[in-house]
């Protein structure tokens, strides 16, 4: 029941748009401190140059608070998967100005694919036109504040740093039975955004070792800016879930073939 009353079309723009609406309020109601927005300055010029905007899934909530919106400021997308709810997702990047790309991984064992192969096409087509992504490196199933290879490959093609990005809120609720331990920012407190250092992308020759750095470089970044943003709002650090067994293996593989 509740399945299908989330895949009305007409609902979803409904709760997208009431949720998109909060997420505006909740932002301007915050007192917000900046931490590194010299990182993101360059990208937010007309010709700016290319960029993927990655912050963690659970923080998904205030990512709009981490970029700058104008006639002048490139153009920024929002990964959002295909599931029912990621059409409410939609709605709510467009209510807060940025727009979507559909498309997310398989499941193990579904025949239905996910246009993950096309998703990652007209991302890389939207970064070389001038466009901005903005991907969820852990999502959309986990582990939390683990970064998969999808963005790096998504960067090795269209030639993109990676540019970390974190958000913090005094008040708010964290779902720390959901796997991502989602955040739900609340109005009137104190707030702090925080951008990382850019990530070279690897190069177009890259071996899969050198991917592996560049995620694994990509995930301690935006984990040390999540525990920064955490600290300056004062609240307890949300802490990354242990690594799959699948992903440490492929961490061991990638440094055997390093040296």
């Amino acid at each position: 029941m509740v399945k299908s009353l989330l895949g009305n079309p007409v609902l979803q723009v409904v709760l997208g748009r009431l949720i998109g609406g909060y997420m505006l309020f909740v932002g301007v109601t915050t007192r917000w401190q900046r931490i590194n927005e010299a990182a993101a300055l360059p990208f937010w010029e007309p010709d700016g140059g290319k960029v993927i905007g990655c912050i963690w899934h659970g923080r998904f909530a205030l990512a709009h608070k981490t970029w700058a919106f104008g006639p002048t400021i490139p153009k920024a997308k929002m990964l959002i998967s295909q599931s029912r709810e990621g059409g409410i997702v939609a709605h709510t990047s467009r209510t807060v100005g940025a727009e979507v790309i559909r498309g997310s991984e398989a499941k193990k064992g579904s025949s239905k694919p996910k246009r993950g192969i096309e998703a990652m096409r007209d991302m890389a087509r939207h970064i070389e036109g001038g466009g901005v992504m903005a991907v969820t490196p852990d999502g959309p199933r986990g582990p939390r504040m683990r970064a998969k290879r999808g963005p790096i490959v998504l960067a090795k093609i269209a030639g993109a740093p990676l540019l970390p990005l974190a958000w913090a809120t005094s008040n708010r609720i964290v779902f720390e039975k959901s796997w991502d331990q989602f955040v739900l920012p609340l109005p009137f407190g104190k707030g702090a955004l925080v951008w990382g250092n850019p990530i070279a992308p690897p190069s177009p020759d890259a071996s899969d070792a050198e991917v592996e750095a560049v995620r694994l470089a990509l995930e301690a970044e935006m984990n040390r800016i999540a525990a920064e943003a955490d600290r300056i709002a004062s609240v307890p650090v949300i802490q990354p879930a242990p690594p799959r067994a699948e992903a440490m293996r492929e961490a061991a593989e990638s440094a055997a073939q390093s040296t």
